[in-house]
């Protein structure tokens, strides 16, 4: 069986917080479904293999396609190391 590494690739995200919704929104450039209970907010994303939730936490990512998807902060934060001056 042979092994294969994960390329290495920047992408952008965002951690989502009640403070970053709108700039989330803004930054995705397309209409946005949330709900907003006052204590928690659940954020619908169209993804390539349709609709997914991302809750207080979770990190919205820039696909390689220009597609959105969230993650988990325990497999972002593995998966993941923040790049330094990178254009």
């Amino acid at each position: 069986m042979a092994k294969y590494r994960k390329k290495p690739i920047v992408i952008e995200a965002h951690q989502l917080t009640k403070y970053s919704l709108l700039e989330i929104c803004r930054w995705m450039n397309s209409k946005c479904d949330w709900i907003d209970n006052g204590e928690s907010i659940e954020l619908t994303i169209p993804t390539l293999e349709g609709n997914m939730t991302a809750n207080v936490g979770d990190y919205i990512i820039k696909g390689i396609k220009g597609e959105f998807y969230p993650c988990k902060p325990d497999i972002f934060e593995a998966s993941y190391d923040e790049v330094i001056n990178e254009d």
